[in-house]
């Protein structure tokens, strides 16, 4: 990075690449910059844009996480126990999972 170039950032914070102050003018104009980072000295640190129409939003932690099939549940009498989430069309309190997906059971001998 040369004192000449600018870093470029996402809406999402990600860097994308170095631009020069007269490309920054540019996309100034164009109202593609949401914001301006500068120094104290005035000299401008980052850029970070605006997020179009048609860019997909931003990534969550839950994107990666993925579905939580066990969650904490507070009892009556002031307990906490983990609880799972049924699976199928039908929840139950007993049948947590739909036939086709205990395979499981089926292959368990008794002792």
């Amino acid at each position: 990075m040369s004192a000449t170039t600018i870093p470029l950032y996402s809406y999402e914070g990600a860097l994308l690449q170095f631009i020069t102050p007269e490309r920054l003018k540019r996309l100034e104009g164009l109202g593609r910059v949401r914001a301006v980072v500068r120094r104290r000295t005035g000299q401008i640190a980052r850029v970070m844009l605006h997020r179009l129409p048609d860019d997909p939003r931003p990534l969550r932690v839950e994107d990666y996480v993925g579905t939580r099939y066990s969650f904490r549940q507070h009892l009556a009498d002031g307990h906490k126990c983990w609880r799972l989430r049924a699976l199928g069309d039908k929840p139950s309190e007993t049948e947590l999972a739909p036939d086709e997906l205990r395979v499981v059971t089926d292959c368990l001998t008794p002792a």
